[in-house]
């Protein structure tokens, strides 16, 4: 499901402004240790990112490209924090702490998007087309997340992490796992809602699964001999038993 983006004018005055105010005020809502507008735009190097990127956006798309990507490497040497400046990115995404963040040269990154640091939005195809994520609005990704190819991640989505995305997520899914196991939402997301930044609580996919097919195995159990077997995992005693083992299922 493609994901409605807006992409940013950084072409004209008034908008390239009105997306660096945007920006400031994003980072100041979504953090929580941010305690004034002078600090973030002096001290927060996810918003400096930013803030370059807006201009050599405006340079890359006036074929300006060997300047703008001096510029970016610039930096990213300065901030920790690679975008290239061919990337579409709309209005108030916020890059927290950033260090390790990249974002390739055909992503297309919509409004009030967050990312964590160690985040990477990467191309998985030597041709020179579209070969990067198209992130829709209001997305989390977690930190060490990898959103990898020509795909979609639907708007309102959060993606937990140290996940790797290498398909399309519809809208308000939750992704976590390697490779990332998609998860429809039991309580939707919505333009207006609060920033989702709770991308610490996934489910755990695995754990879930190995449940259901211990009761499974039980059922079948019982059928086959005739009573019930306790719902439980058959764990090792006496000798064969793991010293200090320690079982969360």
């Amino acid at each position: 499901m493609q994901a409605e983006l807006i992409t940013p004018k950084v072409s004209q005055q008034p908008n390239f402004f009105a997306s660096l105010r945007y920006d400031l005020n994003s980072a100041l809502e979504r953090d929580p240790a941010a305690r004034t507008k002078f600090e973030i735009m002096l001290l927060y190097p996810g918003l400096h990112a930013i803030w370059v990127h807006r201009i050599t956006h405006w340079l890359w798309m006036k074929d300006f490209k060997l300047v703008a990507r001096w510029l970016s490497q610039l930096a990213r040497g300065i901030t920790g924090i690679e975008i290239h400046p061919g990337a579409n990115i709309g209005q108030g995404l916020f890059i927290d702490h950033g260090m390790g963040v990249v974002i390739g040269e055909t992503a297309i990154v919509g409004n009030d998007v967050t990312l964590y640091h160690g985040v990477t939005l990467g191309g998985t195809s030597l041709n020179k087309g579209k070969r990067h994520p198209t992130i829709g609005d209001r997305v989390t990704i977690g930190a060490g997340a990898k959103v990898l190819g020509n795909i979609t991640i639907g708007a309102d989505s959060r993606i937990g992490a140290n996940a790797v995305v290498v398909k399309s997520v519809p809208e308000n899914s939750v992704v976590v796992g390697v490779p990332g196991q998609i998860i429809k939402r039991t309580r939707a997301h919505h333009a207006g809602d609060a920033p989702d930044l709770n991308h610490t609580s996934m489910p755990d996919v695995f754990a879930v699964a190995i449940k259901e097919l211990l009761a499974r195995v039980d059922d079948l159990e019982s059928h086959v001999a005739g009573h019930e077997h306790p719902n439980h995992v058959h764990l090792p005693h006496g000798e064969e038993a793991w010293e200090g083992s320690d079982f969360a299922i």
